[in-house]
């Protein structure tokens, strides 16, 4: 039992790094909409494997949502600290897992917990929600490009060197190229967390 919470507590963390650098508006920058593809899929499948271990862990609907809550907390916590390296306040994170989360659960819940269904139905409305999800963050927040003139950084690290933006030169949509391509993965992630609790 204890490992089973210490993995929880472990896929909440790297969830939140990864936020951490989803956030990271120089890496918006450089990479525009090829970041956002990158980080949107990323982050849907740590919540999703997480999200559905600890759901089918307890066995109660309601349980993936609280594990949104407990990686926007710990972002929320980890972004608070990082004024001391000039970051705007407003370029905070805002909780863009939980509405998928709730989907997750209302999946489990519709269906009478059934697990197959959950990862099915559920993996595919959270893989497919949560880049939408996450372009409302964006546009919530900061402008990148206008918050990396503001707060310049004194030096980078050498793969971090500024290049020209690819502003729509790969992706004519990103919201729907991370939601394709999270809705199929997210249903290997949600099988994996549920297998999981079968250690």
């Amino acid at each position: 039992r204890c490992t089973h919470y210490l993995f929880i507590v472990v896929v909440a963390v790297n969830s939140t790094l990864l936020t951490i650098n989803a956030g990271d508006y120089i890496f918006y920058t450089d990479w525009a909409w090829t970041s956002f593809v990158v980080f949107s899929i990323s982050q849907t499948l740590m919540l999703v494997v997480g999200a559905c271990y600890y759901l089918t862990f307890t066995g109660v609907p309601g349980t993936a949502t609280y594990y949104a809550l407990i990686m926007t907390v710990y972002t929320w916590v980890a972004k608070g600290a990082w004024f001391a390296l000039g970051y705007p306040y407003d370029f905070i994170v805002t909780p863009v897992w939980l509405p998928s989360a709730m989907l997750l659960d209302l999946a489990y819940w519709a269906t009478k917990k059934n697990k197959h269904s959950l990862i099915l139905f559920g993996g595919v409305m959270c893989g497919m929600s949560l880049p939408l999800f996450n372009m409302v963050n964006l546009i919530t927040v900061a402008d990148p490009l206008e918050t990396a003139f503001k707060y310049p950084r004194p030096t980078l690290p050498p793969y971090m060197t500024p290049i020209e933006p690819a502003v729509g030169k790969f992706y004519n949509s990103p919201v729907a190229l991370g939601a394709g391509a999270g809705a199929v993965l997210s249903v290997t992630m949600a099988a994996l967390g549920c297998k999981l609790n079968t250690w």
